[in-house]
This record gives structure tokens, C-alpha cells and sequence, in this order.
């Protein structure tokens, strides 16, 4: 085939179809891709996710225990000998946390606040010291947090904190794929407020790992803001109205965030003339601390407890001190697991305690405390608790009593002595708001998110603000060598808005982009400006050359323009544009449209009018030949002078813009990236991971259902059905079998392979199977040979009926063929029937104008009789099916009988149903080929009575001839079926129908045109056979009647 040329390739892409048809790709791709969004709110101590998907509005994504919020922690559960590239049994959420205790050292909780922190960071330390039995590494290549356990071989390399992430992101992806019934990428996930642009990445790496898109990272504050306002309408401020100042005050287990948000109502322009008013939620100042949560209460009572056990008198016995407890993993692990439920427990009650048994070199340990106890350990952090709301409030330039109410959301919120300084705070109790969910606030504010993000849902619209938490700016060296610097973002800066800022540079030169966390964030050591990326242009100084010499720009005009914006997907800054451009004197083009009008002589708008000498010429060459060269001449010079007008008009020049975009190359800074082959690695070690679950989670379900087969085979040995329809050997082989499976798993089979559990379930199931299915065979065998007796008896009326039919419409053509050439053998007939004719050619027709000669007289309707329904060839078929499905029948039920209950049947139930619906199909044809012909009502129609007394005379007569001499008419010799439909009974009038009332078809009529369905046929069949049956009933009883 020739390849296609370039012009007819593009006559193919400019094709308006194909155009069409690739928008309706794009935008059905789309559409899929995007049918579902998961919202996920990742906190400290629970992970939780709601889904928005068409069908499902916002729900929550239950865990496989059925529960609302799923443990943030993953356990790896060791094996006794790990070989080099297998993978342990991987556990999530409360099945991890329940392994703390038995291997402390491959449980990982609560491992967000480690995301992009590195190992000298004071918060991985202080984790470092909560887990002691972790082996907490440093990642080579990026500086951060990594473990490695011993369920894996020696040779494994550590695992990422963001890998572990993207492990807790999978398993919540797939009971979101449950529950959504389809697969699930997008998603939009909450972050603290005081989240740096390298914990972001850190957030974004772990879902690239896990294979999700994420739509936008979201704040914790903003989310509830979100959430709060889906359900209320705020006063606008375009009719006059004051915006609501609300603050969200978040207390999880990790941190704390205060974030003042403003909400207000504007009106806006809608589609058309129409307007819409709109909900508005930005953030206008937010704050925290970092290590302020239920975690650093909970490390209030373990201190608390550790302190006790090491006074105890049995610990002081085996040297016990705070050091070497808190150093040893079980009990670090079990202090940590009580310290949560304690805290929880105060919440509610004044008192609490709790036991270990065996806490440390097998010492007991009871332990009590109060609510007051409680509360003057934690007096310190109480008192964190006004700075934090006074530093959100001072950032918002709002005053305390501006806020409309103090909206709580956190699990640690519930803390009284936290609601308590609220409340003192406040001044009172009425501004606290405790009538949102302080669980799900945010998840269901980022699931809200998510579907306005998404072209699949139209949902109420609210614009919202993030803010950018972090000042932001640039340096770079300036044209006279300096360094410069300049802050772009404040702390308080929209997310998504765009700054501006000029270079005087003309030669090639690097820009610096910087995050300002305050040394106080403790974040990492060094600088508060925090470089994050820089950027350094590749053809400044051939742009700069090309405007000095194409346009005749000056140094002093040329400039270098950045545009940045806050990316509304991650908050980081980003390049909107960057250009070199200068002001320039440039030629001023004749446009198109002064171009042609210049050709048709209307001249441009601010050509100069013609002068009286080039007018006078022009009416001086109409009026003699000698005047002709004079004239000319004088065009010429006008013409002349409108040329130079016209050019003068042409090298008009104005003052224009000159932009020159400029190439640039982006180099990341801050914590170094991982290469692409690295990242590649990652993707595939956990995929890995995910093939061995499913793999072990395959040989788990072989397993059990070998074990469940050996009971199963146990009760089968005592079952009396079971034992009539087998023999004594095969019941010793079932219950050898079934025996030495059993003493198999227990004496170490069950870490057996998968196929070894298959190979010997397949070998009690060879056993078993043929057995069951004699007894199923024989408890279904009755019912499956009365159907077909039924069926082999209704085929045989069928055949028996059509045979009638067949007879009946014979000898009807018979005799209306004899009575046809009877009539046309009188000639008194012929006559009567030209009188008749005669009678109507006397009549005027006044469609054809009153012209005698237009009258025209019509010829005689020939009657007619309809052709039969069926012939001897459409019943060959069924008669031969009959045929052989009744010796069939009669062959293998007679062999059946001879063989004894522990044999194998011949006689199938399959086999029966296979053949009586055989006979019932041949039956539904035969109806369907009745059903085809047209139906004629049994009533006669009533035709308009116009002819005169004489023809109705003469055609009374006719038909009293005709029932004279016995001619059968057409009606008369209508043919029948032998069963009544209700489109004719036996006897040649109306059937009756299901209610016992004629004309009534037994089955409803469809659509005109269509024929009934299979399923109605034989319903009509059956019941058919019922008014048959009653009808001969009926009759018996007459003749007995009458006998008597």
C-alpha cells in the first residue's frame, strides 16, 4: 500500500469527523478516569477515606472489620528461616498494632510525621526513643528515615518511610475498589497547615509509589471549613452583608493546628444574563505546634508509669531504671498501647488503671491514676495550647471576640482539660462548636473537594483559599554582580496567586527559590530560607542580541519578566511565564481591511480627500480629445502624490511590545530526589509484595479448604444418603484418605505449598464427587421424567391437532373450489351480478368532475379463500423427534431401573432437560408459524349502508342460496388449531381466554407487530392444556349426565 502523501494525511487530521471523534475519546476517557475520587485524610494515629462516585454521593470506606477509620501502622510478621527475595505476611491497621507486643520490631505506627524530616531532625528522634525496637536507619541518597526488619533476609534494603506510606495508601485504594465496584486512582489528601514543600513532595512520592494521581493536597483546616460549609448558606457580601469568622481548632495524636477561616456569600455572573451567588471559605491565618497532640499526652503516662515501676520494690530487685525500660521494645510497646486506652478512658472517667503482666524481666506491674493526676502532669502542654490560638488570630488580623465560633476536630480534642483552656480562652462555652464530626470533618471536606475537582459530578459551588502557611521568595545575582533577594509570598498569601517581578539582566544567570521556615519550626538545621529549587535560563543573551539588532531596543528598555504563582495542587511556587521583552518604535501595518478598501478607492480612514486639480482633470478628459494628454499628465501627478501619501501612511510607526519567551533548565534543591531507575525499583518491590499477599493469600484459601473438605468428608461417612448411594470401598478410600490429610497438616503440612494442598483436595474430591452426584441424580430424576412425559404427550396433541387442521382446510378448499365453478356454471348468477353492477354504474361520482364520460364501472371482487396454515412437511420434524425421544426414553429408563443405587447413573437429569426442551421448542415453532398468519376477528364487520333495497334483496337471497345448496364460504371454512389461544376455539368460534371469557387471548398482546415471547407461548400452552382438560371433564360428566 503507498504511503499517503502530506497533503492527504492532512486532509485526514483536519477531517471535522475525526476531530469530533477524538473529543469524544478525550472526554469519555476522562470521564472514566475520573467516575470515582477518594478523599483521604492521612493523620498521625488513623488513616480514613470517604468516596464520591456516580451512585454514591460521600461515603465512607469501611475497613475489612467493618470500621470507620482504618490504624495508621503496617507490620511485617516474621518468618523462622526468610530467604533472600521472598516476602513476609504483610499486616494492616488494628491486625498490625495487635503484633506490637510479640515483635515490636517490625510493627511501623504513626509513621506520618517522619515524612521529609531527616534522621538529625529532633522528631524522629523523639520517635526513635518511643520504639526502641525499630532499626531506624538513614536512607543513603535523600538523608531521611528508613527501617529495616528482620522478616526479611540480610540482603534487603531498607524500606522508606514513604514506601511504607504507599503500602497504607494501597490497602485503603483497594477497599475503596470494593466498596466502588471499579478501580479507583484519584485522590485528594489532607496535610497539616505547617507541611514544607519537602513533605509534600514526601506526601506526593508515596502516592506515585502506590500508583495514585493525586488531584490536590488540601490543609487539615481548610478541609473542615469545606465540610462545614456544605451545609449552610453565609450571609453575601454583594447585597450587603458581613462575612462569618469561624476558627478550626484541630488536636490530633500528633500535632496541633489552629486556622481562621472567613465565609461569606457573593454574588456572581452565571451562564447568559443571570446571576448566581456562590459560597466563599478562605484561610486567612493559621498556626501550630508541631509536637503538641495524643502523643505527647500519652508520653505524659508512660513517663508517669515507668517512673512508678522503677520505685516498685520488685524492680528495684532486678536493677530496673527508666533507661533500660524505655530501652526494652515489648515493654515500650505494651506502655504505649495502655497509655492510649488510659487517655481515652480519663476522657470519660475520674479514676482509671491497668496491669502488665510480665513487663520487664517478668516483673507485674499494676498502675492507677486520676483525672486530677492526669491533669497536673499535662499542665505544661495546657499552657501551649492560648500560644497557638494567639498566633493563628494575630496572622488573621482578627480579634477573639470577631469569631462567629470555634470549631473542633481531632481525636484529642476530647481531652477535657483541652476543651477546658478552650473555654477560658473564648470566655465562655457558647462559641464552641461541638455539633461537627470531629472524626470525619476533614475527610469528608477533601471527598467534597475531590468532586468539584472532578468533571464527573456537579456539586454545590464553593470557591475555596488555601493559604500558603511559609513565606516564599528568590535569589539571584543581579547585572552589577550582586546577590540579591526578594520575597515574593507571605506567610498569609493565597494559594494558586500570582506575583510578578523584573531582572534587569541581559545575560544568562541563575534564579534561586527559597521557603522561609522559621528556625523555631526546628525543621531542619542551617538557613531559614530553605532552597527548594533554581531555575537558570538558556537563551537570555541571544534574545537580548535579537532585540538590539532586529527592533533597535536600548539596554535601559530591555527587561527580564518572572511570573510565579502558588500551585494550587501542592502550594509550591511555580513558573507561570518568563519573558524578555522592551518597548520599540515599530512600523505600523496596513491592515487587511484598509487594503482592500484602497482597492475599490474608499481610501483608509485617515487618507488625506482629493484636490480640485485632480477633479478638474478628471472632468476635463470627458470633455475633449486634445485635453487627453494634459489630463493623463495631471492623473499621473495626483496618482504620484497618492503614493507618497500612501507610503507615508505605510512607515507609520507606534510604540509596541516586544516578548521573547525564555528557555529555561529546573534543577530541585533541598532533600536530594530519588533517580528514576530508583523510583522504578521501589514501584517494583512492592508490586512484588502485592503478588506474594496474593499468592499467600491463595495457598491460605487451599489450605482451609483442604481442612474443610476432611470434616466435610467425616460427617459424609455418617450420613445415610450418602452411605445408600456408595460402597464399602469407596467409603475406607474416603475415610483412609480424609484421615491422612488431617495427620498431614497437623504434622507440619500446613507451610506446604499451594499445589500440594490442590493435589490432595482434588484427590477427596474424586472420591466424593461421583457419589453426590448419584444422589443428586436420583432426587432429581422424577420431576425431570414427568417434564418430559408431559412434554412427549403435548407434542403428540400438537402433531395430532395439525393433522386435523391439515385434513379440515383440505377438504374446505375442496369444496370451495366446487362451489366456485358451480356458481360460474349459472348464468342467473352472472346476470344478477351484472344488474348489480349495472345499479352502481347509474351513480355519480363527483370527484371525477360531473363528466359522464370519466364515470367508470368496477369490476366484480373475485372471492377468495386463505391459504392453509400448515402442510404435512411441518410436521415431519416433530414426528420424528417424537419418535426418537420416546424409544430414547424407553431404552435408557429401562436400563436405569436394572442398575443398583451405587452405580453410576445412565439416565442424566441433564440429558432429560436437554430433550424436553427439544420438544418444547418444536412445539413454540409450530405456534410461531400459526402466530404469522393474519388474525381475522370472529365478528363480522360493519359495512356503511349505502347500496339500495333492490341489492340488499338480491344479496339476501344469495346468501340463503348458498346456505341451501351446503357451499361453505370462507368464514365458515376457517381453520383451527385444536388448542384455544384465543384466537379460535375447536368448534370455529372465539376461544376462551385465562378468565374463561371468548375472544380473550390467553396471553397479552404486545406492541403491534410483535410477536409473543417463548415464555408466553408456553404459558398459553399450559394453561391451553387446563381449559382442555376442563372441556373434556365437562363432557364426561354431560354423557353421564345424559346416560342417567
Amino acid at each position: 500500500m503507498a504511503p499517503l502523501s502530506r497533503s492527504s494525511s492532512g486532509k485526514i487530521l483536519s477531517s471535522p469527523i475525526l476531530a469530533i471523534l477524538c473529543l469524544f475519546f478525550i472526554f469519555t476517557s476522562t470521564a472514566v478516569a475520573a467516575s470515582a475520587v477518594l478523599g483521604v485524610d492521612i493523620g498521625t494515629e488513623y488513616i480514613k477515606a470517604a468516596l464520591v462516585k456516580p451512585g454514591i454521593p460521600l461515603e465512607i470506606v469501611l475497613t475489612k472489620d467493618s470500621r470507620r477509620k482504618e490504624t495508621s501502622a503496617v507490620a511485617f510478621k516474621p518468618s523462622k528461616n526468610p530467604i533472600s527475595g521472598s516476602f513476609p505476611e504483610r499486616l494492616y491497621g488494628s491486625d498490625a498494632v495487635a503484633l506490637a507486643a510479640r515483635f515490636p520490631g517490625d510493627v511501623y505506627p504513626n509513621l506520618k510525621p517522619l515524612l521529609g524530616l531527616k534522621t538529625d531532625n529532633h522528631i524522629i528522634k523523639d520517635y526513635a526513643t518511643r520504639h526502641p525496637a525499630l532499626q531506624l536507619e538513614t536512607e543513603k541518597t535523600r538523608g531521611t528515615a528508613a527501617f529495616r526488619s528482620g522478616a526479611f533476609a540480610a540482603d534487603e534494603q531498607p524500606w522508606s518511610v514513604e514506601e511504607i506510606l504507599a503500602m497504607e495508601l494501597q490497602s485503603i485504594q483497594k477497599n475503596a475498589e470494593a466498596l466502588a465496584g471499579s478501580e479507583v486512582k484519584d485522590l485528594v489528601i489532607t496535610i497539616p497547615t505547617f507541611y514544607t514543600t519537602e513533605e509534600k513532595r514526601a506526601v506526593l512520592l508515596a502516592a506515585d509509589l502506590a500508583g495514585l494521581r493525586v488531584l490536590e493536597l488540601i490543609s487539615d483546616g481548610l478541609a473542615v471549613g469545606l465540610n462545614y460549609a456544605t451545609t449552610r448558606t453565609f450571609p453575601s457580601i454583594s447585597e450587603g452583608g458581613k462575612p462569618e469568622y469561624h476558627m478550626v481548632f484541630d488536636m490530633g495524636a500528633g500535632s496541633t493546628k489552629a486556622s481562621i477561616l472567613k465565609f461569606q456569600g457573593r454574588t456572581v455572573k452565571d451562564v447568559g444574563k443571570f446571576n448566581k451567588t456562590i459560597q466563599e471559605v478562605q484561610v486567612l491565618g493559621s498556626s501550630w505546634d508541631r509536637t503538641l497532640g495524643g502523643d505527647a499526652l500519652n508520653a505524659v503516662i508512660v513517663d508517669h508509669m515507668i517512673a512508678q515501676f522503677v520505685e516498685s520494690p520488685k524492680a528495684q530487685k532486678v536493677s530496673a531504671t527508666a533507661e533500660k525500660v524505655q530501652a526494652h521494645g515489648r515493654a515500650a510497646a505494651k506502655l504505649w498501647k495502655e497509655a492510649e486506652r488510659l487517655r481515652q478512658i480519663l476522657s470519660a472517667n475520674a479514676n482509671t488503671q491497668a496491669s502488665f503482666e510480665g513487663l520487664y524481666e517478668d516483673v507485674d506491674f499494676k498502675y492507677k491514676i486520676s483525672r486530677a493526676e492526669f491533669e497536673t502532669l499535662a499542665e505544661s502542654h495546657a499552657a501551649r495550647i492560648g500560644t497557638i490560638i494567639d498566633k493563628a488570630l494575630y496572622l488573621a488580623d482578627v480579634e477573639i471576640t470577631d469569631l462567629d465560633s470555634i470549631i473542633l476536630h481531632g481525636g484529642a480534642i476530647r481531652t477535657p482539660f483541652v476543651q477546658k483552656e478552650l473555654e477560658k480562652i473564648a470566655g465562655g462555652s457558647e462559641k464552641i462548636r461541638t455539633n461537627v464530626n470531629a472524626d470525619e470533618a476533614a475527610v469528608f471536606g477533601a471527598g467534597f473537594r475531590g468532586a468539584g475537582l472532578s468533571p464527573s459530578f456537579r456539586v454545590k459551588e464553593i470557591r475555596s483559599s488555601d493559604g500558603a502557611s511559609y513565606a516564599a521568595g528568590i535569589k539571584y545575582i543581579d547585572i552589577h554582580k550582586k546577590p540579591r533577594h526578594q520575597r515574593l509570598y507571605e506567610a498569609t498569601s493565597k494559594v494558586n496567586s500570582e506575583e510578578h517581578f523584573i531582572f534587569e539582566n541581559h545575560e544568562d544567570f541563575t534564579i534561586d527559590f527559597y521557603q522561609h521556615v522559621a528556625s523555631a519550626e526546628r525543621v531542619s538545621p542551617g538557613s531559614a530560607e530553605k532552597e527548594l529549587k533554581a531555575i537558570t535560563t538558556q537563551n537570555l543573551n541571544e534574545s537580548v542580541a535579537l532585540l538590539k539588532e532586529k527592533h533597535n531596543c536600548d539596554n535601559k528598555d530591555i527587561r527580564v519578566k518572572l511570573s510565579t504563582r502558588l500551585s494550587p495542587v501542592n502550594g509550591e511556587m511555580e513558573i507561570a511565564k518568563l519573558v524578555v521583552h522592551c518597548e520599540a518604535e515599530e512600523a505600523e501595518k496596513e491592515s487587511m481591511v484598509d487594503s482592500v478598501k484602497g482597492l475599490f478607492g474608499f481610501g483608509k480612514k485617515d487618507q488625506a480627500p482629493l484636490s480640485e486639480d485632480s477633479t478638474e482633470s478628471v472632468d476635463s478628459s470627458s470633455a475633449t480629445e486634445s485635453s487627453t494628454t494634459s489630463t493623463s499628465t495631471t492623473s499621473s501627478v495626483s496618482s504620484s502624490k497618492s503614493a507618497s501619501a500612501s507610503a507615508k501612511d505605510a512607515t507609520k510607526s507606534k510604540k509596541t511590545w516586544i516578548v521573547i519567551p525564555l528557555k529555561y533548565e529546573t534543577q530541585l534543591k533541598g532533600i536530594p530526589q530519588y533517580a528514576e531507575s530508583e523510583i522504578t525499583r521501589m514501584k517494583d518491590r512492592i508490586a512484588a509484595f502485592d503478588d506474594s499477599d496474593r499468592s499467600r493469600r491463595l495457598r491460605e484459601e487451599a489450605l482451609n479448604q483442604l481442612e474443610g473438605f476432611t470434616y466435610k468428608s467425616r460427617d459424609l461417612l455418617e450420613n445415610e444418603e450418602f452411605i445408600a448411594a456408595s460402597t464399602e470401598t469407596e467409603r475406607s478410600d474416603l475415610e483412609a484418605k480424609s484421615k491422612a490429610a488431617s495427620e498431614w497438616i497437623e504434622a507440619g503440612g500446613a507451610d506446604a505449598p499451594r499445589d500440594e494442598f490442590k493435589a490432595k483436595l482434588k484427590e477427596l474430591k474424586d472420591i466424593v464427587t461421583p457419589i453426590e452426584k448419584r444422589i443428586e441424580e436420583a432426587a432429581g430424576r422424577p420431576e425431570h421424567v414427568r417434564s418430559l412425559n408431559e412434554a412427549l404427550e403435548q407434542t403428540k396433541s400438537f402433531i395430532a391437532g395439525i393433522k386435523e387442521q391439515i385434513k379440515n382446510e383440505t377438504e374446505a378448499h375442496s369444496s370451495f373450489s366446487a362451489s366456485k365453478s358451480s356458481a360460474s356454471a349459472n348464468p342467473k348468477t352472472t346476470s344478477i351480478s351484472s344488474m348489480v353492477i349495472d345499479e352502481f354504474g347509474n351513480l355519480e361520482d363527483e370527484d371525477l368532475g360531473g363528466s359522464p364520460s370519466s364515470t367508470v364501472t368496477a369490476a366484480p371482487e373475485e372471492e377468495t379463500l386463505a391459504p392453509p396454515v400448515y402442510t404435512e412437511a411441518d410436521i415431519v420434524g416433530a414426528q420424528e423427534l417424537y419418535d426418537s425421544v420416546s424409544k430414547w426414553l424407553s431404552e435408557v429408563q429401562e436400563q436405569q431401573e436394572k442398575l443398583p443405587a451405587t452405580a453410576d447413573p445412565v439416565l442424566l437429569n441433564k440429558d432429560l432437560a436437554e430433550k424436553t426442551k427439544q420438544l418444547q421448542d418444536v412445539g413454540v415453532e409450530l405456534i410461531m408459524k400459526s402466530m404469522k398468519q393474519p388474525y381475522k376477528s370472529g365478528r363480522k364487520s360493519e359495512k356503511p349502508k349505502k347500496s339500495s333495497t333492490k341489492l340488499k334483496s338480491k344479496s339476501k337471497s344469495k346468501t340463503k342460496k348458498s346456505k341451501k345448496t351446503g357451499t361453505a364460504t370462507a368464514e365458515e371454512a376457517e381453520p383451527t388449531l385444536d388448542y384455544d389461544f384465543g384466537f379460535g376455539g375447536p368448534d370455529g368460534k372465539a376461544g376462551k381466554g385465562s378468565g374463561g371469557e371468548e375472544g380473550e387471548p390467553l396471553f397479552g398482546e404486545g406492541a403491534p407487530g410483535e410477536m409473543p415471547s417463548q415464555e408466553q407461548i408456553q404459558e398459553a400452552i399450559k394453561k391451553a392444556e387446563a381449559i382442555r382438560a376442563s372441556r373434556e371433564k365437562k363432557a364426561k360428566e354431560d354423557v353421564k349426565h345424559g346416560e342417567l
